[in-house]
């Protein structure tokens, strides 16, 4: 056999399988009437209500888990902002602390000044929701406060700080750094 003859024969046996198809298959009119007799059913309607209300919700969901996403990321960033701005402000304290205590007689612009300065500091970190606590008198809870030392003290009870070292920062419900204390033993 020729070439041209495989392909004749190949495109007769294509167009025999069709036409078997054809007869195999049911025409439109039997379709529609085995629909009406209940052998085969007619294709459904989308609800497109139900769709809609779907993708509305769904949408919503959206919107309410990237706000949500949002506002996680901006509290990590003050928090993060927060650890680090924190050593400096103590540094800051303890420079004042010890220049005050060498001009105690003498009124000097300087240190006022940056008094100021660390005053404007902690109040941006208190407009951002940032709050300073020292917990002196409250009674020792080690999630919130870290023991330096335990001494013993008159009229206190046990497990009651009796002195704050440094201040503990938080924000919000999170603890940035905890209050460093002595603990009445």
């Amino acid at each position: 056999m020729s070439e041209h003859e495989h392909e004749a024969a190949a495109v007769d046996e294509t167009a025999a399988q069709a036409h078997a198809a054809e007869a195999e298959a049911p025409g439109e009119d039997d379709v529609a009437d085995r629909a009406q007799d209940g052998a085969v059913e007619a294709p459904e309607e989308p609800d497109f209500k139900d769709l809609y209300l779907r993708a509305a919700a769904e949408t919503d969901n959206v919107r309410k888990r990237a706000r949500r996403d949002v506002e996680v990321a901006s509290a990590r960033g003050v928090a993060r902002l927060a650890r680090e701005l924190l050593p400096s402000l103590d540094n800051l304290d303890r420079a004042l602390a010890a220049a005050e205590a060498e001009e105690a007689d003498a009124e000097h612009h300087l240190t006022k000044g940056i008094r100021l300065v660390q005053q404007e500091l902690l109040g941006a970190l208190t407009r951002v929701g940032i709050e300073q606590y020292a917990p002196e008198g409250e009674t020792f809870d080690p999630h919130q406060h870290e023991a330096v030392a335990q001494m013993p003290a008159e009229g206190v009870e046990t497990g009651t700080i009796t002195q704050v070292y440094q201040p503990g920062y938080r924000y919000k419900e999170e603890i940035l750094r905890a209050a460093k204390v002595v603990v009445a033993a």
